[in-house]
């Protein structure tokens, strides 16, 4: 089946087998003119499988469902799109991003350190101040000297989302803290963040463009090292830090 989605204001036409996956893009779906499209093969779809098993590996698991045809699609859909939306200056980054009054804050860090945590405690300080964008895999894109964060349907394991965008504000590098601070990132660990979070392309002139929209995201947008335990007040110390863009500190 054929149908066309809209992900960080581009139009992409999407040729899948099955409409579980059609079904995943539903809140994306538009009328809009394709400017690219996304066709998986069955090369590229083995290519996905070999390289989930090898994470898996890595990490000292075994998943079933990697032979599920389905997710599969899935995935080879999501690694192809991450990559032919690089020339459209859009990167794939992994984090929680939410929309605080209007602008995009994303939370970034390893896998299981609390991105998810600390945006939960955002959205039960200040309420309906806050929307998520997304808790897993937004997009950044680099568009008339703006940076713009927008929703994609890869949205991690509580799936929250939504089909928005915001001005990026602030990247936030979370980490595990009895007492909550918040501390402005030298522009070489704004780049080094970016690359460890980053989309990673296996093609040597894809990598090279998105070192170079994440060298202008780390030059550009504030980021901080949020030291962080797991009460509101982390979320009230980070959010007046960046409010300020000075050192704060809270017991």
């Amino acid at each position: 089946m054929t149908f066309n989605i809209e992900l960080a204001g581009i139009p992409i036409q999407i040729c899948c087998k099955y409409k579980i996956n059609k079904d995943f893009f539903v809140e994306y779906l538009t009328d809009r003119q394709p400017e690219l499209t996304v066709i998986p093969a069955e090369e590229d779809i083995q290519r996905t499988k070999r390289v989930l098993e090898q994470m898996a590996e890595r990490e000292g698991k075994q998943y079933s469902w990697f032979s599920d045809s389905c997710y599969l699609e899935n995935n080879t859909i999501h690694a192809l799109i991450s990559e032919k939306l690089v020339p459209y200056n859009t990167l794939l980054f992994h984090g929680s991003a939410l929309c605080m009054d209007g602008e995009a804050v994303i939370f970034t860090a390893p896998s299981g350190t609390g991105k998810s945590t600390q945006a939960r405690l955002w959205r039960e300080l200040f309420g309906s101040r806050v929307q998520m964008i997304n808790d897993d895999k937004p997009l950044i894109r680099t568009e008339d000297n703006k940076i713009i964060v927008y929703g994609s349907p890869w949205n991690g394991k509580h799936s929250l989302s939504s089909n928005i965008s915001a001005p990026l504000k602030a990247i936030l590098l979370v980490t595990r803290s009895g007492k909550n601070r918040l501390e402005p990132l030298s522009r070489a660990d704004a780049f080094e963040t970016m690359i460890r979070q980053g989309y990673i392309s296996e093609n040597p002139e894809t990598r090279l463009k998105i070192l170079s929209m994440e060298r202008l995201i780390s030059e550009t947008v504030p980021f901080y090292r949020m030291y962080c335990n797991l009460e509101r007040e982390a979320a009230q110390t980070a959010w007046a830090g960046i409010q300020t863009g000075q050192y704060l500190s809270n017991p």
